[in-house]
């Protein structure tokens, strides 16, 4: 079974950067994607999608240019380096993995499918 640990959240200032890792075991998908999701305070039924990865990534508009993706096959762990941290980013931070489904938005796709890390908090101070 997939399984996902997510780490490397923290308090920092804004302007301040972080770098989240997410380690991943039991991974044996033909064809699978990744994304990065976060639960913003009074948000925590809504994740929202920051970046997906399904061969190349995409980011959402609130963290492109200041957030990147990266990965360590070796490791199997894949990493958000975060720059520029404002308290709009402040948010529970979860890697989600899973199978793609036909005709379906790699995004949709793992929240119908996909396999949760347990999370880890990002608080940005102004």
């Amino acid at each position: 079974e997939l399984q996902l640990l997510d780490s490397g959240g923290g308090s920092v200032q804004s302007g301040g950067s972080l770098r989240l890792s997410c380690a991943t075991s039991g991974y044996n998908y033909k064809r699978s994607g990744m994304a990065w999701f976060r639960r913003a305070p009074g948000k925590e039924h809504d994740p929202f999608p920051i970046v997906d990865l399904q061969g190349t990534a995409n980011y959402s508009a609130s963290v492109e240019g200041r957030f990147t993706l990266s990965q360590d096959y070796a490791k199997n762990t894949l990493f958000l380096q975060m720059n520029n941290l404002g308290p709009e980013d402040t948010a529970a931070y979860y890697c989600v993995a899973g199978p793609c489904i036909d005709e379906m938005p790699i995004v949709q796709a793992l929240i119908v499918a996909g396999y949760w890390g347990q999370g880890t908090q990002v608080t940005v101070s102004s």
